[in-house]
């Protein structure tokens, strides 16, 4: 939620817009809210769910009492909005977009694009990515299926967002 203030104190800063499968997104978030260790504000004033996690979006009282479903579709929904409308405020060289699945199955040329894109060198072959020590599950396209039902709840009050994020991805 910080793009345009980045943008303005670093001009020359090149933006990678790192696009993954929505579904995967949400479960990886109902992961990171139950396990705990991503509570990002345990004591947020007038909330009474679990302690907050992750990202604390703009109208997040209007989430008070809803499921945990809701608030990762509700959190994901808004952080996409407003990640999207900073960068497609910018000059279109100024950002790069990359997708999660072809990130894992070449990391190499991936990174190599980016890299390139971005007029960055790379002094690195990367055959396979390491996971970052806050990852709970290593990648899955099918992991998601863990929490099925809840996030095929939700995808319909999200297709809006989704169509806009498929569409800045493949740009």
């Amino acid at each position: 939620l910080r793009i345009s203030f980045l943008a303005r104190i670093f001009p020359e800063a090149h933006f990678i817009y790192l696009y993954r499968d929505p579904r995967q997104v949400l479960s990886s978030m109902i992961e990171a809210w139950t396990s705990g260790g991503f509570r990002t504000y345990p004591h947020l004033p007038g909330w009474t769910g679990p302690a907050w996690s992750l990202l604390l979006v703009p109208g997040w009282r209007e989430l008070i009492g809803r499921p945990l479903h809701e608030i990762v579709a509700a959190q994901w929904k808004i952080t996409t909005r407003l990640l999207l409308d900073d960068l497609q405020a910018l000059p279109v060289e100024r950002c790069t977009s990359a997708r999660y699945d072809v990130l894992l199955a070449d990391p190499a040329a991936e990174i190599a694009r980016l890299c390139a894109a971005a007029a960055l060198d790379w002094d690195e072959a990367e055959t396979a990515l390491r996971l970052s020590k806050y990852t709970l599950s290593p990648p899955n396209a099918d992991k998601w299926r863990r929490h099925e039902p809840e996030i095929q709840a939700v995808l319909p009050s999200l297709a809006g967002e989704v169509a806009r994020a498929e569409r800045f991805a493949a740009r």
